[in-house]
């Protein structure tokens, strides 16, 4: 229905997105136990990084389904790895989302390891968010691209309703011990690059010109999270 309704008004929607997960090791019974697969850090390599394998192996396995993968790498928690899949169409992004996360529990199983999509499973260490980047078309120009006042608009829209629409976008109890921490935001805020507001303007041209929303996290449902998004920037 929101994709209906934003064609109705002329307006495409295009979708990347970018997600967290942490690798635990299981017991002799393959049971998960909260014992990161490594103590690697961000960006960090073998042999501190453990995780390179297993994402290549989620890469390769993604590429053949037809999904995309565009970068991965270790994130800042110990075990945490984040794999990030190229844009596409609202219906097809969410679809690739919920793919996603059954290859990488499938391929992580089948390493001997657990992955786990809570946005906050250890307290003290990073918690993992599913930033949703997004790009608005109208008359095949991506409005995000130039100085455009729809667009500024959109991006009100969203901070406007983002107090309601977290209770989707973040619905568990732990996904408020993420917020205000490593980066997660705290605050209903935007701004160009810096990493910790609400909304991040990312340095990009042209077609590549897009807002990223950093509060939703992996364990919301992703049909529901896009579709309100885009209810609320059309609002």
């Amino acid at each position: 229905q929101a994709v209906q309704d934003a064609a109705d008004a002329g307006y495409t929607f295009y979708f990347g997105s970018e997600l967290e997960f942490y690798l635990f090791k299981t017991d002799e019974d393959g049971n998960p136990t909260d014992i990161p697969w490594d103590e690697g850090g961000y960006m960090d390599i073998a042999p501190e990084d453990k995780g390179e394998n297993v994402r290549r192996e989620i890469c390769l396995t993604l590429a053949q389904m037809g999904i995309t993968p565009e970068s991965s790498h270790h994130e800042e928690g110990p075990g945490q790895n984040e794999i990030d899949f190229r844009y596409n169409s609202t219906m097809n992004a969410a679809d690739n989302l919920a793919t996603f996360k059954m290859a990488v529990r499938t391929i992580a199983s089948q390493d001997g390891l657990f992955a786990s999509f809570l946005p906050k499973p250890l307290d003290d260490k990073s918690g993992s968010g599913l930033h949703v980047n997004l790009s608005l078309y109208k008359d095949g120009q991506n409005l995000f691209g130039k100085e455009n006042p729809f667009a500024k608009s959109f991006v009100a829209g969203i901070l406007s309703h983002i107090k309601e629409i977290t209770a989707f976008l973040n619905p568990l109890q732990q996904s408020y011990k993420r917020f205000g921490e490593f980066e997660a935001p705290k605050y209903i805020n935007w701004s160009y690059q810096n990493r910790s507001p609400l909304i991040r303007i990312p340095a990009a041209t042209g077609d590549a010109v897009r807002i990223e929303l950093r509060s939703p996290d992996p364990s919301c449902n992703q049909y529901i999270g896009l579709a309100l998004i885009i209810a609320a920037g059309l609002d």
